[in-house]
């Protein structure tokens, strides 16, 4: 079972006629208000309505749209707006409010019947325009927002989104082929379809993956490479800095060790002793190029 709630206002037409308040109005609930003076009553009629899934049933709140809206499209909402919303992209992901539904199909409907109005569920189970631009959809899959307005598709990166996928989208049966272009001018080929999303506005963070490499390493060789790089180049790079590590410190301290030695059994032998720290410096420094290079290349080219 599940409530079904339906509100009627009867006005009385007062001296003063309608007055809207609507900054005194719950502005949550996209109800207009109007005055105590005109408000002759409010009439709430409650009946149980039977179904499998109460749970399940979206509620919708109405929300102003300046152009239309396909249902099953994602939307945010308008940048310094609390009512005006239009399809998600990828550019205002950050700002998802949730689904485009017929408001027949939900329970509950909070609405003032505005001529461009459109029903957004904020919660429940209801289809989803998605692709799978990002990857393949399957069942239990965060949704977000794709290039292609108002189309979800599979979240890969922190990201929001608009709820969880109860389905996958390639078995589905309701999907087509269509060409996309992305911004480089590429042409992919792409599903678009419906599949069922259990509505949940949030933030989904990526898990990092398991891996030998820590991850403060795993940051810096991928800030280095400028891509994400694999354990193995890693390893190898930090076998390169450790052997090369080793033997810098040994040179260093067999060259100051020496100079030490050579001072005191000879004082008169101070310029033979500074060209050979100046040969020696300069070593280390080859040493340490070569080893940048080497590290370099490898974390760049595999």
């Amino acid at each position: 079972m599940t409530l079904k709630v339906t509100w009627v206002a009867a006005i009385a037409y007062g001296g003063n006629g309608l007055k809207p308040t609507s900054h005194r109005c719950l502005s949550v609930f996209r109800v207009r208000c109007w005055t105590a003076a005109t408000l002759a009553a409010v009439l709430l009629s409650v009946s149980l309505v039977p179904t499998t899934a109460a749970a399940l049933a979206p509620i919708s709140q109405e929300f102003l749209a300046d152009s239309p809206t396909a249902l099953g499209s994602i939307v945010s909402l308008d940048k310094n707006s609390s009512e005006n919303v239009s399809a998600s992209n990828t550019s205002n992901v950050n700002a998802i409010i949730g689904v485009v539904i017929n408001g027949d199909s939900s329970p509950i409907t909070l609405s003032t019947n505005q001529s461009n109005q459109v029903q957004i569920a904020t919660s429940g189970l209801v289809p989803v325009l998605v692709s799978d631009i990002n990857g393949s959809i399957s069942l239990g899959d965060e949704i977000t927002a794709s290039p292609i307005a108002g189309v979800g598709m599979k979240a890969t990166d922190n990201a929001k989104v608009v709820g969880i996928a109860q389905g996958d989208l390639a078995s589905s049966g309701n999907h087509t082929q269509q060409t996309y272009t992305d911004k480089q001018g590429q042409k992919h080929t792409i599903l678009i379809g419906q599949v069922a999303v259990l509505i949940d506005v949030s933030y989904y963070f990526k898990q990092p993956d398991k891996s030998v490499i820590p991850l403060a390493i795993q940051n810096i060789a991928n800030a280095l490479a400028g891509k994400t790089v694999n354990p193995l180049p890693i390893l190898v790079s930090m076998a390169i800095f450790l052997i090369t590590l080793i033997i810098v410190v040994t040179l260093i301290y067999t060259m100051i060790h020496g100079s030490i030695i050579s001072v005191g059994r000879n004082p008169m032998s101070q310029a033979a002793i500074y060209r050979n720290l100046i040969q020696l410096s300069a070593l280390v420094v080859v040493i340490l190029a070569v080893a940048i290079i080497a590290i370099s290349f490898i974390l760049t080219r595999f």
